[in-house]
Formats: C-alpha cells, structure tokens, sequence
C-alpha cells in the first residue's frame, strides 16, 4: 500500500473531528453582546482545540512526505494516532 491511502485516510478521520468539533458551537440565545459574550468560553475552546488539530494534520502531512513506503508498523502507529 502506498502512502497516499494513508494520508487519505487520516485527512477524513481528522475532517470528520473538525466537523464533530464544530457541531457542538450554539446559535446565539439573542442578538446582544451579553448572549455572544456567554458563548465566548465555548468559541474559544473550538478555536484551541481547531488549531492543535491543525497542527496535528500539518505535522503528519509533512512527516508523510519525508518517508518512504509505510510498513504495517507505520499503519499501526497511524491508528494508533488517530485513536
């Protein structure tokens, strides 16, 4: 197996976190800066948790690319990541 299946393969696991970790942000209770101020803690959480995740993606993307072909202890080590 090539290392693109791989990469594909964690690119969807990571896109279906990001999408689950954007489900849990609310609408807004009203139009006032009080009701986007109590939702500040929540955004900020989903922001944090968004650019560690992204950083995550961007560090695997690049290790991809500098190896070789993927033994089935790298596909391992992979899930084992990605869990």
């Amino acid at each position: 197996m090539g290392k693109g299946r791989l990469e594909a393969f964690s690119d969807g696991v990571l896109a279906i976190i990001i999408t689950i970790m954007v489900l849990e942000l609310q609408v807004p209770d009203g139009s006032d800066m009080d009701s986007l101020v109590a939702l500040l803690p929540n955004f900020l959480s989903y922001v944090l948790s968004f650019v560690y995740v992204g950083i995550y993606w961007n560090n695997h993307h690049h290790l991809l690319h500098a190896a070789g072909r993927p033994s089935g202890a790298v596909l391992w080590a992979n899930l084992n990541l990605l869990f």
